[in-house]
C-alpha cells in the first residue's frame, strides 16, 4: 500500500493529479467516497486535466478529458459522452482511514 495524502488534502467535490511510481494517478472525492483512477483517457492514452488538479466539468459533477470533452462518471469511471462513450477509466484500488488515502497500485 502507498500513501496518497492526507484526507483533509482531497476536499469534497475536488480532484487532485498525483505520480506515483511513475504513474499518473487522479483522484476526487464525492459524497465523502474517494476515487482514483489512472489520468489516461481510453480514447488517447492521454492526460484528462485541463490545468494541474483540474479534472471535473463545470458542474463538478463528471470527469472531463480536456482534449476531446469526453464525460465520466466519477463514482465508476464510465465514459458516458465523447469519443470513447462505453469506455472507461481504470480504477486504482484505494481505501481511506485517519492516516490518508491508501492505493494498491496495479503493477
Amino acid at each position: 500500500m502507498l500513501r496518497l495524502c492526507a484526507p483533509d488534502e482531497l476536499a469534497e467535490g475536488q480532484s487532485r493529479g498525483f505520480e506515483i511510481a511513475g504513474q499518473k494517478l487522479l483522484a476526487v472525492r464525492k459524497d465523502g467516497q474517494c476515487h482514483v483512477y489512472r489520468n489516461s483517457c481510453p480514447h488517447r492514452g492521454i492526460p484528462l486535466e485541463w490545468l494541474p488538479d483540474q479534472f471535473l466539468d463545470a458542474s463538478a459533477s463528471l470527469i472531463q478529458c480536456a482534449t476531446h470533452g469526453a464525460l465520466f462518471l466519477i463514482d465508476s469511471g464510465e465514459c458516458v459522452a465523447g469519443p470513447c462513450a462505453g469506455q472507461s477509466l481504470s480504477r486504482v484500488d484505494c481505501h481511506e482511514d485517519a492516516a490518508g488515502l491508501w492505493l494498491d497500485l496495479p503493477t
